[in-house]
This record gives C-alpha cells, sequence and structure tokens, in this order.
C-alpha cells in the first residue's frame, strides 16, 4: 500500500506513537535461551533474530491499540552496546532485521484511512563523552552511523533518537 508521507500525515493529523518496548520485553518472561544463550541474556536487541514472533507480537499489540508509529526494538542496537555482549558484528544485521519486523506489522494494520509508521530507534550507548568516558567522538560516530544507515536502508519513516546525554 502506497502511504503518505510521514511528514504530510503530521500536517493533518496528531499520531500517536507506541510505548515501552523494554517493558514489554520484560512482561514476556522470557529465558536467557530466548536471547540466543546465558551470554545474550537481556540483549533485547537480539531478539530481533532469535525470537521475532515476540517482538512483531509487540507491535502488533501497539498498533492494535491505536498507535500510528511503532518504533524498532534497536534501542541499544549500535555496535558499541552490542560489543558488550561480544556481538557488534551484528550490528547492521539487527537493525535491518528490526525495521523488517516492524514493517511487515505496519503493513498488517495499515489503510488508506490510517497508514501505520515506522520510527527507527537510536538510543544513547552505555559510554557517553561526558558522564562515563571509554570511548571517543569519532568512534561514537562511526557506531551511530552504522546503526541510521542500516536503519534508513531498511526503509524507516524516520529516526528517533533518544534519551541522548551527549547531544
Amino acid at each position: 500500500m502506497q502511504k503518505p508521507a510521514l511528514q504530510d500525515r503530521l500536517r493533518h493529523h496528531i499520531l500517536v506513537l507506541d510505548g515501552a518496548m523494554g517493558t514489554m520485553i520484560q512482561q514476556a518472561n522470557l529465558t536467557a535461551e530466548d536471547f540466543g544463550g546465558e551470554a545474550l541474556d537481556g540483549c533485547n536487541e537480539m531478539l530481533v533474530l532469535t525470537r521475532p514472533d515476540v517482538i512483531a507480537g509487540i507491535h502488533e499489540a501497539y498498533l492494535a491499540a491505536g498507535a500510528d508509529i511503532i518504533e524498532t526494538n534497536t534501542f541499544g542496537a549500535t555496535s558499541v552496546v552490542l560489543a558488550e555482549y561480544d556481538i557488534a558484528d551484528k550490528a547492521r544485521e539487527i537493525n535491518l532485521a528490526a525495521v523488517r519486523l516492524a514493517k511487515e506489522a505496519c503493513e498488517k494494520f495499515s489503510t488508506p484511512e490510517k497508514p501505520r509508521y515506522v520510527a527507527g530507534s537510536i538510543g544513547p550507548t552505555t559510554k557517553t563523552l561526558s558522564v562515563t568516558g571509554g570511548i571517543t567522538f569519532d568512534e561514537l560516530v562511526a557506531s551511530y552511523r552504522e546503526q541510521a544507515t542500516a536503519l534508513i536502508e531498511g526503509g524507516v519513516d524516520c529516526l528517533l533518537v533518544e534519551t541522548s546525554q551527549d547531544t
């Protein structure tokens, strides 16, 4: 279905964004195996690969509740964060899979009267320039560029930068 650009839709409608992905994941009572093993336990972003059904179900629940925009499950999907789980090399794959899941959910719920949109979630890393240190500006730029590029290539309608300490 062809849908109007998000910017055009915002000119004429108030749009509702989904809620907290992390809270919904916690309510699913997942085990370490759901994340891909003990070493990946708690890496919510990995669920787009290991339990796409759970993430798709969360997207669909928000869309069924009336959300116009859903966020990808990529809040911590930068290589900087994923490196803590020794999966920094999966950043692109995770971001692309997350976009695909969100787009598929939107396609199920979109109508000509109520098109649905995907926001590519970009959260803070676990390292900051001003608070924790341990990273350079150039390293942050590279990590965010990799994530944003994958989200855009995957086809998000917009990027949503969340909870950033180092503006």
